[in-house]
């Protein structure tokens, strides 16, 4: 499985230390190796239709005990039906082998599902299904229609009874009421009863389901345990680890389904079988994106966290990898420039690459620089957060009680914002309304993704401000305030379908983020008056 590159590449230097798989540059030699396969799967056109959908693929570069540099590949899941082809790695553990447990698994589980749909179909369990519905219907309306008629007799009776009628008469009435309610009575009984015997017979049908349905959940659970224990993931010193040890440290502890066959893991586990040292790694994306998540054909991508980070963790032991550059402080010793100040808040210009607040690693904050600029101040300070990719104007109370005001302000809305971003492409519409609801993909963290089903509102409108040779200058005014709005709106193929220049999470990586907040403008908690407050992006 080990390729030669196709052309001489004696003259790139080696890397000095494998990749950071989470958050990279391709080294040279992952980029000639990436654009050969890139070539190759081109070539291969009975995965076209495949391919279309999506699929990630990766590249190592290794040199082997004899010192010649090369390059393994391997694709994410599998292709075509199949775990095994020409010129990609196996994988660590092949599910789809003839004879393996887990087609036997799949196939039993199999079984079950087609007894479910079986029975979710049978025409005895449909009519019961639709007996019932129409029982209940039918009661309700009967029921509601002899109430309406108790009404009306009671009605009748207590016009009468204005009329002074003899004795007898009044007797009379008395026994139409008591007669009333009987039968009304006797009506309510007889649905409650047919619809208990309907319900029954129902419950029945649907208890069978559910035995299934249980057996199918246990036996599930089983085969996914089954297939984690044959994962031995190595490391760079020879340790085989099983996954779910690898995932004790995980909270859930729960390996997700598909661990352990992404390309990273593939690809290491097979340069260490063989012996190969890696030198660096790098993915990238074939094919259309994802309806939810954004990918786009021919871009590279780091590792994902929620299957790999935890596995990689462990099968880099024992290399010498690549400072994560998301820990780099570069700004440490960076002045924090105030852009307005009163005896309440003050407005600072965020520089990019910096926290908001205090996160995981040792890298400075805001929070942090204006606490020791402002030793006096009380209360939580930031009032809002601008992702650390993100410059700009970032809003600061100098007291609990002003805090508290502006942080009102936020929910309600009545905190006008702008930012200024460069995209990558021409939006065609000079202005619109994005809505495209959100939430965090829990497999790659801090990835978002567009879910109409477990997105919340986000909602931003955008001015077109420029056009230049490839690329839009444009303003966003976000109406809701929700992680990576304005980079997931920008990029998504239902939103403007361009990234922002610089968005390695949605986009391409460059110098920085083009991405700016602007403008504020509210009114001030204290004074009453209003504060438009500005600053230019410097790109």
């Amino acid at each position: 499985m080990l390729l030669r590159f196709s052309q001489s590449v004696s003259h790139i230097q080696l890397p000095e230390r494998f990749t950071f798989p989470f958050h990279y540059t391709p080294h040279p030699l992952c980029v000639i190796a990436c654009e050969e396969i890139k070539q190759y799967i081109a070539s291969q056109t009975q995965w076209e239709e495949e391919l279309r959908l999506g699929k990630m693929f990766g590249v190592l570069v290794v040199a082997t005990p004899s010192g010649e540099i090369g390059y393994l590949a391997a694709f994410s899941g599998n292709l075509e039906g199949k775990n095994l082809h020409p010129n990609f790695v196996p994988p660590v553990y092949d599910l789809l082998h003839p004879e393996g447990f887990f087609i036997q698994g799949e196939q039993e589980i199999s079984a079950i599902n087609t007894r479910v749909s079986q029975l979710l179909s049978d025409s005895a369990f449909l009519q019961c299904k639709e007996a019932l519905e129409e029982a209940k219907a039918l009661s309700v309306q009967e029921i509601d229609e002899a109430r309406e008629k108790m009404r009306q007799n009671r009605q009748s009776r207590k016009l009468r009874r204005s009329e002074n009628p003899d004795e007898s008469e009044l007797i009379e009435l008395a026994r139409q009421s008591v007669n009333d309610k009987k039968l009304f009575k006797q009506l309510e009984e007889s649905w409650r009863k047919r619809i208990a015997d309907l319900q029954q017979e129902y419950d029945a049908f649907v208890a069978r389901i559910e035995v299934l349905k249980q057996e199918r959940k246990r036996r599930s659970a089983a085969l996914q345990l089954q297939i984690f224990d044959r994962f031995k993931m190595l490391n760079a010193k020879g340790e085989p680890k099983g996954i779910p040890s690898i995932f004790e440290c995980v909270p859930n502890k729960m390996p997700p389904a598909g661990a352990g066959e992404c390309a990273g893991p593939k690809l290491l586990q097979y340069a260490y079988q063989k012996g190969f040292k890696p030198l660096a790694m790098a993915e990238f994306w074939w094919g259309n994106s994802p309806k939810s998540e954004i990918r786009r054909h021919g871009n590279y991508y780091p590792a994902c966290k929620g299957k790999c980070e935890p596995i990689l963790g462990h099968m880099l032991v024992g290399l010498e990898v690549d400072p994560n550059p998301l820990l780099e402080d570069r700004h440490r010793d960076t002045e924090l420039e105030i852009v307005y100040e009163d005896a309440y808040l003050l407005v600072v210009n965020k520089p990019e690459e910096m926290l908001s607040v205090p996160g995981k690693s040792e890298k400075e904050s805001v929070f942090e620089r204006v606490t020791r600029l402002y030793p006096d101040a009380t209360g939580p300070l930031i009032v809002h957060r601008l992702d650390m990719a993100t410059s700009g104007l970032l809003l600061i109370a100098k007291n609990k009680e002003v805090h508290k005001e502006l942080q009102a302000l936020f929910e309600e809305r009545s905190i006008k914002k702008r930012y200024t971003a460069v995209l990558e492409g021409i939006v065609t519409a000079d202005k619109g309304v994005i809505n495209l609801p959100l939430c965090l993909d829990p497999l790659d963290r801090p990835r978002q993704i567009v879910s109409e089903t477990y997105g919340k509102l986000a909602i931003t409108r955008f001015e077109v401000l420029q056009r230049t040779a490839n690329r839009t200058r444009i303003a966003f005014y976000p109406h809701t305030g929700r992680t990576h709005q304005l980079r997931v709106h920008a990029s998504h193929a239902s939103g403007l379908n361009c990234p922002i220049v610089g968005d390695e999470l949605y986009g391409v990586k460059d110098t920085r983020l083009h991405l700016h907040a602007e403008m504020l403008k509210f009114k001030h908690p204290v004074t009453g008056k209003f504060l438009t407050i500005e600053k230019k992006a410097d790109f």
